[in-house]
């Protein structure tokens, strides 16, 4: 069948996301399992898959409730403001009050009331609320539980609806799953779990039949005005194209130095981890690198994850950076989520919509160690999608990345392991020399350039990271504060240096000789 015709024959649920995952829809007429553990959504889903269907579709739809009455499922439905009653007075929705025993004696006959009652509403859609009753049914009625699956399968199958049916969840005993599982043609699971005192809600389409389906744990939420919100896990992003687009334009950093330092600035496209200590100007880095695209006719975006837009302009006009004047301007978007609810793939979806909306090419997020605190088991592969759909755009970006060592880098991040995803590599830290913390820069590497690799060292002022010129200080009566190329171990942030004016003092037993003067950072 092409694909054409697949499409035609899918169901859109109306729920949104789930359909993304379901890659259009379920083929119409199959019969639905949704299961989950009390308060995991699993009414609310069905609730908005018939809603959906008779305000949006054109398809009238029923729902058979064992347990609830209807005034308390019009009740849910008016929390996320659904005028179920109105659909109902309009002869699109009907709910029905039921039980176990009356619904399989209706499964019995071909023409009983139920399909009369489904025939005159026109109904497309049903949903069966819930399947645990007519298990508990058979049980006490010493009933084969399997062959009331099979009676209800087959008569939902007579009825030509696509159904949903919600049930508990039930892993089975023994690794053998219950036979429902087998029985039904789709199967959607729903999770909840708590995390840290935090409330996180998945999905999972298990199988469906006859259709493709992005599988895996894709993260849930029930929210105000839209019911059940699905987005989709952000590992399964496709790739646009197999011919990954590349650019030989470069970006400056907006200092020359630095671009002089990374062979002629940062690669159109490329991914570049800024990594420090904090305190070292990473978001002033970010901010100057913004500054100086929006300059070249960018739009850019600040994924803030750190500091509040309000605080980040603030301080980022005492270095005489006019944010405030460029978001004005639509140049510049700042994104802020705090890290304390942060889920990724609600966020990794709400900045591709950003970027997609706006036409976004330069971006910033400071900090990705906060999708290390969110998540050390995903940070990673999150990581490699985010840089592989901005890589497809040949969108430009850089991820600051804290470091937990105020002295030396020994390695980026022990669950990170992002050095090999990145094109670029930028460390700041800090150097102690005598009793002095001095700033230092050093980039090990650019692909597709070469680069000076020197350590230089660097103050932050008006404008950005300015470096400091290397001029010697000539003057063997003092200890010494000589540039960064006077000495070794610079990137170990512990450097040595032979000094004779103070092998002199110490072998005379005389008092050590006092520093010179240091270069201070411009007033802001």
């Amino acid at each position: 069948m092409c694909e054409e015709a697949i499409v035609e024959t899918l169901v859109k649920t109306g729920i949104i996301g789930l359909d993304e995952v379901l890659m259009g829809g379920v083929p119409r007429n199959n019969n639905l399992i949704v299961e989950g553990a009390p308060g995991s959504g699993k009414t609310t889903l069905g609730l908005g898959f018939i809603y959906a269907g008779a305000a949006y579709y054109g398809e009238p739809g029923a729902i058979i409730s064992f347990e609830l009455d209807p005034q308390k499922l019009l009740r849910d439905a008016a929390g996320f403001n659904w005028p179920m009653q109105e659909l109902i007075d309009q002869g699109k929705i009907k709910i029905i009050q039921t039980s176990p025993a009356v619904l399989l004696n209706e499964f019995r006959s071909s023409d009983g009331v139920l399909t009369s009652v489904l025939q005159e509403l026109g109904a497309r859609r049903l949903l069966i609320d819930g399947l645990t009753p007519i298990r508990l049914y058979a049980e006490v009625h010493d009933i084969p539980f399997r062959e009331d699956v099979h009676l209800l399968i087959e008569g939902l199958t007579r009825l030509g609806v696509t159904t949903m049916v919600t049930a508990e969840q039930d892993e089975g005993v023994n690794g053998v799953y219950p036979h429902e599982r087998f029985v039904f043609d789709t199967i959607i699971s729903l999770t909840r779990e708590e995390k840290q005192r935090r409330v996180h809600r998945r999905l999972t389409v298990l199988k469906s039949r006859g259709q493709e389906f992005i599988g895996g744990s894709h993260t849930m939420r029930i929210e105000k005005d839209v019911g059940i919100h699905v987005y989709r896990r952000a590992q399964s992003r496709p790739v646009t194209s197999d011919d990954q687009p590349t650019s030989s334009e470069r970006l400056s950093t907006g200092s020359n130095t630095i671009d002089c330092m990374m062979d002629g600035g940062i690669y159109q496209g490329s991914v570049t981890m800024v990594t420090g200590i904090s305190g070292t100007g990473k978001t002033v880095f970010g901010v100057q690198f913004l500054t100086s695209a929006i300059k070249a006719g960018h739009k850019t975006l600040l994924v803030s994850l750190d500091e509040h837009p309000r605080q980040l302009i603030r301080n980022a006009s005492s270095l005489g950076f006019d944010l405030e004047g460029h978001v004005a301007a639509g140049e510049l978007f700042i994104h802020y989520e705090s890290p304390l609810e942060l889920e990724l793939d609600v966020h990794f979806d709400r900045i591709i919509k950003l970027v997609d909306e706006h036409g976004i090419d330069c971006v910033v997020f400071d900090s990705v160690a906060v999708y290390e605190m969110t998540s050390r088991e995903e940070v990673a592969d999150y990581l490699y999608a985010l840089a592989t759909f901005f890589k497809d755009r040949l969108a430009t970006i850089l991820f600051n990345y804290e470091s937990p060592e105020l002295l030396g880098i020994s390695q980026i991040s022990e669950e990170l392991k992002g050095s090999h995803l990145v094109d670029n590599i930028i460390l700041l830290n800090y150097v102690e020399i005598s009793t002095q913390l001095r700033r230092a820069i050093a980039i090990p590497k650019v692909r597709g350039s070469r680069i000076h690799q020197v350590t230089r060292e660097y103050l932050i002022g008006e404008g950005g990271l300015l470096l400091v010129d290397e001029e010697p200080v000539d003057d063997t009566a003092t200890v010494p504060q000589l540039p960064f190329s006077s000495y070794y171990g610079l990137l170990s942030r512990s450097p040595s240096r032979t000094s004779p004016s103070i092998e002199v003092a110490v072998a005379q037993g005389k008092k050590l000789p006092d520093s010179p003067e240091l270069p201070v950072e411009p007033a802001s």
